[in-house]
């Protein structure tokens, strides 16, 4: 692929991405939204303008490591050590019914298969993709309904940081059996081995940072340390360890997450994500889904795909809060809350197509699940919301 041509898929991608993208704003959905509705306008769907290529691949690769290490940075650490039993349960169990129901789903579309197979770990990868939770548009609901620092609020945001960790370990093992000579027992060695090394490294590289941070505050070479050691994770991770590169990344910014120069750190690398490699990840989304393949088969199991992604975590964390002492409304509401899918299902299904475990045609399903999951979740919290004030209000 020539320089020309490089230039001009950038351009195009690069200007119809945020152009969508401030379109979706503007409708209240989600930018990456967007910007996939326009990966999949310019790609082999429609216009044809820009096709896939490896250049453009290794670019959506670091958009993939930028967002992941972002991810880290702005995890609260005090508030997943504050967080509870009862947000680790709803945690847990927001991974593993999603997970459970999203495989059986799979066989129940394309055959059952064996433990170990080919077809099962492609199953068990289409749950893997559903126990993703995205709360960026829940937390914009209950800030604008003033609800954020409410115990349903905390419990939601809490339970979602610890799902997020749950669903990346379950992710490395997931990629980890794609191995043929691999095992369980030693895919979930090596992912102990990896984090283990990590808290041990974490502790040496914060301290390192910490005295880096009080002799050179708010300077540039915070966040580009902090942009090598996240590379430098990522590259450990995949090469040592078999742990998928976004693992790394995502340690490092937790690592870093504590730093007072973090938030300085994350909107350093925002800049460099929003403008240039996270426009071309989520576009290239878009171009990799060819949606002229799709048969009748694929829609009918995006639908389901949908309707099961959506359910399993209303069904997964509703009737756990239920039993966690919740009443019925707030339950539902921590239920509809994690409902939310975002850049993180993206980011597991890029990995599955980059593993060959599964194809782009997939993507139609998830895209569609991240479409509808942020349309629906604000207007169905707010409904509920209201039908509570309406119940409380003096006759």
């Amino acid at each position: 692929m020539d320089t020309i041509q490089i230039l001009r898929d950038l351009f195009i991608i690069i200007v119809m991405a945020k152009l969508f993208g401030l379109i979706a704003r503007r409708l209240h959905a989600p930018q990456v939204a967007g910007e996939i509705i326009a990966g999949l306008l310019i790609g082999p769907t429609l216009l044809n303008l820009v096709n896939p290529s490896d250049f453009l691949s290794g670019m959506a690769e670091i958009g993939v490591i930028l967002l992941m290490f972002s991810a880290g940075l702005e995890t609260d650490i005090d508030k997943l050590k504050k967080s509870g039993l009862k947000a680790t349960i709803l945690a847990c169990t927001g991974v593993g019914v999603p997970l459970v129901l999203g495989t059986l789903l799979y066989m129940a579309f394309y055959g059952f298969a064996a433990p170990g197979s080919t077809e099962f770990i492609k199953a068990l990868f289409i749950g893997t993709i559903l126990t993703a939770t995205s709360v960026s548009i829940t937390v914009q609901v209950l800030k604008e309904l003033g609800k954020i620092s409410t115990e349903v609020g905390t419990t939601i945001m809490s339970a979602a940081i610890i799902d997020d960790v749950i669903g990346i370990v379950v992710l490395t093992a997931v990629l980890g059996l794609k191995d043929p000579n691999a095992n369980l027992a030693a895919v979930c060695l090596k992912t102990v081995a990896f984090f283990a090394l990590s808290v041990v490294v974490g502790i040496i590289i914060f301290k390192i940072m910490s005295k880096a941070e009080a002799k050179w505050p708010h300077t540039r070479r915070i966040p580009i340390m902090g942009l090598a050691l996240a590379f430098a994770m990522s590259y450990v991770a995949d090469k040592y360890f078999g742990v998928a590169d976004i693992t790394g990344a995502y340690v490092a910014g937790i690592i870093l997450s504590s730093l007072d120069n973090s938030e300085y750190i994350d909107r350093k690398m925002d800049i460099n994500s929003y403008m240039l490699f996270g426009p071309v990840f989520f576009a290239s989304v878009g171009i990799q889904t060819n949606l002229r393949s799709v048969d009748m088969t694929i829609l009918a199991f995006s639908a389901a795909f949908v309707v099961v992604g959506l359910l399993g975590k209303v069904v997964g964390c509703g009737i756990v809060a239920k039993l966690l002492k919740y009443n019925t409304s707030d339950s539902l509401k921590i239920g509809v809350g994690m409902m939310t899918r975002g850049e993180v299902a993206l980011i597991v299904a890029q990995r599955g197509l980059k593993a060959d475990i599964v194809d782009s045609r997939y993507f139609t399903a998830v895209i569609l699940l991240i479409i509808l999951s942020s349309i629906l979740t604000p207007i169905i919290l707010k409904a509920i919301y209201a039908s509570d004030d309406k119940a409380n209000s003096p006759a």
